[in-house]
């Protein structure tokens, strides 16, 4: 068997915009439904809902038979947590709050297999096909993606030295902790914050690393893909559930 490409890593180096949904639901027959809706990708998050990597798993095995890329948010920069993550088929991690060039290469030794990071080997594992992929442990990150958050006003400070580390293959910026850590709590679209994200895109992109955001106000979106934005997620599946069910 052959390791599996990943659309998500090819489109963000073809410079290609991709959009995605913010998945905290632990459904997996919401989640297949949602990959029938011609999103690029979708995350599953568990950092913020109820999600690890055990309920991550029927989600990637629903969602594995449509076209959309699956990436998944650890709870934090935990290399244990990642490396389970993987080893079920993530192929895409995104890393919340890295803070700095150290905490990037840390996120990027916890993807890569030895000498060059600290991933645990093992054999019977979903991502290899139960052992049937031939020399999975020596390609497995080719086909890997990291991503990493910056979203404190001292991450944002960090860009370019977090872009110049190994392994980093995008950078994602989160406005809500933006907001707060600026002294906008729960205002993630404050004329402020849009003008950091905004102005963070195109730090990140003339770094030469793709950027992404996430947002549900249409304008500040459409801000963020006219300063380059590579990927960008403008619902969630609670949010679209509530809007959709609401009766005022």
């Amino acid at each position: 068997m052959e390791l599996k490409k990943n659309a998500f890593k090819a489109g963000l180096q073809e410079g290609r915009l991709q959009r995605g949904i913010w998945c905290c639901m632990t459904d997996p027959l919401a989640a297949e439904m949602m990959a029938t809706c011609g999103y690029d990708w979708m995350l599953f998050d568990c950092e913020h809902s109820p999600m690890d990597p055990i309920r991550v798993l029927p989600m990637l095995q629903a969602v594995a038979p449509y076209p959309v890329s699956a990436l998944a948010r650890p709870a934090s920069l935990n290399a244990p947590e990642m490396k389970r993550l993987l080893d079920i088929g993530a192929q895409t991690l995104v890393v919340p709050y890295v803070q700095n060039a150290e905490e990037a290469a840390e996120a990027a030794a916890a993807v890569a297999y030895p000498p060059a990071g600290i991933r645990g080997v093992a054999g019977m594992t979903r991502a290899s096909s139960f052992g049937r992929i031939a020399d999975y442990h020596a390609t497995a990150r080719d086909e890997l993606c990291l991503i990493v958050q910056v979203e404190t006003v001292e991450a944002m400070a960090q860009i370019e030295a977090i872009a110049a580390v190994p392994g980093i293959d995008g950078i994602f910026i989160g406005p809500a902790d933006l907001a707060a850590s600026m002294g906008y709590p729960g205002k993630p679209t404050h004329p402020e914050v849009q003008a950091a994200v905004v102005a963070g895109i195109k730090r990140i992109t003339a770094a030469g690393k793709p950027a992404g955001t996430l947002t549900t106000d249409p304008e500040f979106g459409q801000k963020a893909i006219d300063a380059g934005v590579g990927f960008i997620a403008q619902d969630l599946d609670l949010v679209a559930l509530r809007k959709g069910l609401s009766r005022s």
